[in-house]
């Protein structure tokens, strides 16, 4: 099943919200000792994570289709840069990841049980009362567990303020009475956990036509007073450019230390043309808040939506501290429960 993208999630008491886990979605098969661990595209992915192979193969049920989740639970958070980490070539890095960042499948759908039964055409209502029944017969794996879910909206509420500096993406309603439909999207929703950070304007780049704004590069601080370029916006409309140029061209400066004075924006690629990795380094004076979906590996995961300049803010005080994974004690009650 596919989820659409809404802006609210639905109030009734027919929907069931789940939290929105930032990973891999897996779907486990095991017969016997014969287990397969393939992607919602069908893609393989057992040789990535043969930890989990493994903790699949030692369940007391023997057969059993399960859908979730694959993420890396560390340190109270969830890492999706470690996870994308899992992803190599190397067959003896993978095993060393597998003993330093060891993967868990957060399960929230059963769709084949003990018996071999196909459970698809079933409603998931009673999906999820058998997948409550499986988790309780096959005891607790750190590598398998059960995804929570609730009916009550304040619940899946809270879960959109508490958990958003772990590794929340946000909430999915799915409804009770619908069978599991692949691919179709009328029986479930998500929405998404949008995150603003206040950001140093380091530089900018020129449209690959005109002499207008193509983006704003973004920075943080970090503990050492150093400014590294960790993003960038471009959601601005055809006539902002020109305006947003004449805004910029007074800290426009020729030291590209003073843009950014640690790590700086990239440089040519083969994916890139000479054009595209040009940025003018602009004095460290503009803060401007942006909305993120998700920040790893010490930058933005995706282009981020320019929200309003911050005259208010030094640009001292635009810090990692905004973006930085909080302690996890929520997430940790959240799957104990």
């Amino acid at each position: 099943m596919e989820a659409r993208t809404a802006a609210q999630l639905p109030e009734s008491r027919s929907w069931v919200y789940e939290p929105k886990w930032d990973g891999f979605r897996g779907l486990a098969f095991r017969k016997d000792d014969n287990v397969l661990l393939q992607s919602k595209a069908g893609q393989p992915l057992g040789r990535y994570f043969p930890e989990l192979v493994e903790a699949l193969r030692t369940l007391p049920a023997r057969q059993f289709v399960l859908d979730g989740e694959i993420v890396i639970l560390s340190e109270g958070h969830l890492d999706f840069n470690a996870l994308l980490q899992r992803i190599h070539p190397a067959e003896s890095r993978i095993r060393r990841l597998a003993k330093e960042t060891p993967v868990t499948l957060l399960c929230f759908d059963l769709l084949v049980n003990e018996e071999g039964r196909l459970l698809t055409g079933e409603t998931l209502e009673s999906r999820k009362a058998k997948l409550k029944e499986f988790f309780d017969q096959i005891g607790k794996n750190p590598n398998v567990r059960l995804s929570p879910s609730s009916r009550d909206l304040p619940v899946a509420q809270r879960w959109m303020g508490n958990l958003a500096t772990v590794g929340f993406d946000g909430v999915v309603a799915k409804k009770l009475d619908e069978t599991y439909l692949s691919g179709e999207r009328s029986g479930m929703v998500k929405v998404k956990r949008l995150r603003t950070a206040d950001c140093v304007v380091g530089g900018f780049r020129y449209a690959s036509k005109g002499e207008v704004i193509g983006s704003m590069l973004l920075g943080l601080y970090d503990e050492h007073g150093k400014l590294n370029h960790v993003g960038f916006t471009s959601s601005f409309k055809t006539e902002e450019r020109a305006k947003l140029l004449k805004t910029l061209e007074p800290y426009i400066t020729e030291d590209k230390q003073q843009g950014f004075s640690g790590n700086a924006p990239g440089g040519p690629s083969r994916w890139s043309t000479e054009r595209s990795t040009e940025w003018v380094p602009l004095r460290n004076k503009l803060v401007c808040e942006v909305q993120y979906d998700h920040f790893s590996g010490g930058r933005f995961r995706h282009g981020c939506k320019f929200l309003r300049w911050r005259p208010d803010k030094s640009p001292e005080q635009c810090t990692y501290e905004q973006v930085i994974p909080g302690t996890g004690g929520d997430l940790e009650k959240l799957l104990a429960a």
